[in-house]
Order: C-alpha cells, then structure tokens, then sequence
C-alpha cells in the first residue's frame, strides 16, 4: 500500500491553519500542522512532509528562514508560501530559493490544491 503524501502547515493564525487543514484532509492527504517554524523543525515531520505550506510572517522565525535552514540541510520539500503582507523582496526571495509559489491571503482553495498537487507529483 502506498503510503499517503504529507502535507504540513506552518501558520501562526489558527483559523487559516485550521482552515487548510480541513481542505488538504478532504482532498485525501495526510496533514499536520503547527503554528510556529520552531515547532515544525522539532517535530520529527520534516524528512516525511512532501509538500510544505507555510505563512512568511510569523513570531520568532519567519518562514523564509525556515526555508532557508531547511535548504541548508538539504531537506527543503517543495513549499507554498502563503503572506497577508505580500512584498516583492520576500516574493523574490521565495522564489530564488526555488518555492512553488508565493501566494497573498486570502489564497482561493483551488490554488492551494493546485499548488500541493504540483509538489506531490515533484517529490
């Protein structure tokens, strides 16, 4: 049996991290989620996430540094960037750095599931 993709979700804001979670679940994909980059890092998830969602802005580590790190380990899964405070340095960063998109809140669910299903097929 195939095991099922992982996705996780690195956002701060509960409701929007509940509310992608609900939506990677009812698609069929296994999800976690956690409200800060630290929490993520320490999770144990990191090497089993195929797709990684992620705010830019947050408390403590933003998730471009997380990004960042995680490239520097070699273990970077393709990643959606999601912002309420679109810029276009952090969009360039995100993207220099090789993330699938770089999407501004609200982010409409079919891109999202767009997105994910473009970084399963690439893991």
């Amino acid at each position: 049996m195939t095991p099922v993709a992982l996705v996780s979700v690195v956002e701060d804001d509960e409701s929007v991290r509940e509310s992608i979670e609900s939506l990677i679940r009812a698609f069929g994909w296994e999800v976690l989620t956690f409200d800060s980059a630290d929490a993520f890092l320490r999770s144990g998830a990191v090497h089993r996430t195929r797709c990684l969602i992620s705010d830019v802005t947050m408390p403590g580590m933003s998730g471009l540094e997380m990004h960042a790190l995680l490239l520097s380990q070699g273990s970077a899964p393709p990643t959606i960037f999601i912002t309420a405070y679109p810029n276009a340095q952090d969009g360039s960063i995100a993207r220099a750095n090789g993330a699938l998109a770089y999407l501004e809140k609200p982010v409409d669910s079919s891109v999202i599931l767009e997105k994910v299903r473009q970084a399963i097929g690439k893991a």
